[in-house]
């Protein structure tokens, strides 16, 4: 007996898909170094042309001779043409929601998710489709030798003929597709599911697997693959927790070790969430809680740093994992931290020895930093402990948000360097202060959250509705919804009511997890976002680092991000 497939289990008709067909003119091979040239695409659904895209694009340098022989394209026609920059977010737009499809994309993927990357835009992994591998996989080596786009345009009596030219060959691989289209519809293949299965990289179990997908609800969440014993595998987060689960058992995913943890298993579990940022904060404390193995932000979990003064005479910063009251980070390596104690110690004084001093007659030997004027001694006797005193303040006012008297000594140092032309080491010491200076303002921002008892906040979901967290001591402790026509007030007061109790510890973020915080933190100051109610103002020091945000960009686009890290 046969069961008719509900229009959920046939997926998405292909009649109903909008496909957007592209094509990217270059300079050259490399996605990293070399650049866009021209970028032309044909948007279309149910055989139809509703939109088209076209425009040079001025690649920022000169175009090789063997690339305009092959294009036609020259510097002189490119030379008013608007850069990537500005072109990119426009194809973004044009392309939102849509399946993108070219000839041989993998090249031309690569070249728009460096320019994501480059600039700063977010890729949104639309699913892809490659004529070219989809005819070698729908046509015999007989019918077609070469599935070269011009050979496959030729065969298929495509309207257009591809020039290497962006619009036009773009024109030309829609034609290839309508036919390659039509050829497995013959073999069944209706939906863009079935689409993107069809094409050879799908393994066995990625088929097999799909109908782990079958139950699960179309709404925000957290989702959890487990393997035969129950174990988690992979814990992961989307907006439409069916559409992204599906994903795992299309061509879309090429990841070998996702594919392998596919294969391996036997369920999905999901948790609807209100938010994103429920979802956010539920999916670090799963990762937390199973350390899944396929997760590599489980395997990289703790991986912070602090700095922290060391409780003797003498204090020193010394690099640990657990923080306490007073410590500076998170950093995300050891080697960050330690160039960040290097500024400090720079800026304040502290001492950079690692031996243990004793209050009382201290009988060592003076170092070459004390000898050059850097270090007072006290290993040797030569500074008594309320002499020592003012450099630990420092350091601890300096974290606190108290003052910056010390960043103004470390860059003072920098200008020295620079005037006595000792360029490198200046550039190493800008480095480590930048590392620093950035370091302190997330620092004391997610202090200054995590020392709000409770706080309520809004943001509007895009429906007319708004989205509500409650946070107490940094952490997510009640998420909600108003929808669109619903009172919030009585929901905030639900919410507040019903949530997590939170008991502080010690700690700079009161024993919350530094990912917790920076997620509720990143959520907090996107714009729209409202304060309904707060135990305590939510403040951040006058003399905090965000006064030397200016100075830290300034630095940062000297040397082009964060070396250190």
């Amino acid at each position: 007996m046969t069961t008719q497939l509900s229009f959920d289990e046939l997926g998405t008709p292909l009649r109903t898909t909008t496909f957007v067909v592209f094509d990217l003119e270059t300079t050259g091979g490399s996605a990293e170094q070399d650049s866009v040239t021209e970028i032309g695409a044909v948007k279309i659904r149910g055989g139809e042309v509703i939109g088209e895209f076209a425009t040079l694009v001025d690649p920022g340098r000169g175009i090789p001779q063997e690339i305009v022989a092959l294009t036609g394209i020259t510097n002189a026609m490119v030379y008013q043409a608007p850069p990537l920059i500005e072109v990119l977010p426009a194809f973004l737009e044009f392309a939102a929601g849509a399946v993108l499809v070219a000839h041989n994309s993998g090249f031309d993927v690569s070249f728009l998710k460096a320019a994501c990357r480059r600039y700063g835009y977010h890729w949104p992994r639309p699913a892809v489709v490659c004529t070219a591998r989809l005819a070698r996989r729908v046509l015999s080596r007989e019918e077609a030798p070469s599935c070269r786009l011009s050979a496959l345009a030729q065969l298929f009596r495509a309207s257009t003929t591809p020039i290497h030219r962006a619009l036009a060959d773009a024109r030309a691989t829609v034609d290839v597709l309508h036919a390659l289209l039509e050829r497995l519809g013959s073999v069944g293949v209706q939906s863009l599911e079935e689409l993107l299965d069809y094409i050879p990289e799908v393994t066995p179990e990625q088929r097999r697997k799909r109908t782990l997908a079958a139950d699960l609800p179309s709404e925000p969440g957290v989702y959890m693959f487990r393997g035969p014993r129950d174990e988690v595998l992979y814990v992961g987060t989307a907006s439409n927790l069916r559409r992204r689960v599906r994903q795992y058992f299309t061509a879309s995913e090429t990841r070998r070790r996702l594919r392998e943890m596919v294969g391996l298993a036997v369920r999905v579990d999901s948790v609807t969430c209100s938010h994103a940022l429920e979802a956010e904060v539920r999916e670090l404390r799963l990762l937390a809680a199973h350390k899944p193995t396929y997760n590599r932000r489980s395997r990289n979990k703790h991986q912070a740093w602090w700095l922290t003064l060391t409780d003797e005479a003498f204090p020193r910063l010394s690099v640990v994992r657990t923080p306490r009251d007073g410590s500076l980070g998170p950093f995300r390596s050891h080697r960050s931290a330690e160039g960040a104690a290097t500024a400090l110690q720079e800026g304040t004084g502290i001492r950079p020895c690692t031996q243990r001093i004793p209050a009382r007659s201290p009988k060592g030997t003076p170092c070459l930093l004390a000898e050059i004027g850097r270090c007072g001694a006290p290993c040797a006797g030569h500074q008594s402990v309320h002499e020592y005193q003012p450099y630990v303040e420092a350091v601890r006012g300096l974290v606190a948000g108290h003052r910056v008297d010390a960043l103004w000594r470390a860059a003072a140092r920098l200008m020295q360097l620079s005037e006595a032309q000792r360029f490198e080491q200046a550039a190493e010491g800008r480095d480590r202060l930048a590392v620093l200076v950035r370091t302190l303002d997330r620092s004391q921002r997610l202090a200054a959250l995590a020392s709000i008892s409770e706080l309520v906040a809004a943001r509007p979901d895009g429906t007319g509705g708004w989205d509500f967290a409650v946070v107490r001591h940094g952490r997510l402790a009640s998420a909600g919804n108003a929808p669109r026509g619903v009172s919030p007030m009585p929901v905030v007061e639900m919410l507040v009511s019903s949530a997590e109790t939170v008991i502080p510890s010690d700690g700079p973020l009161y024993g919350a997890p530094h990912e917790e915080v920076g997620a509720v933190l990143r959520w907090l100051e996107k714009p729209g976002t409202r304060m309904v109610q707060s135990t305590s103002p939510w403040t951040v020091p006058a003399a905090s680092a965000a006064s030397w945000q200016q100075w830290l960009k300034r630095a940062e686009s000297a040397w082009g991000g964060p070396q250190l890290e």
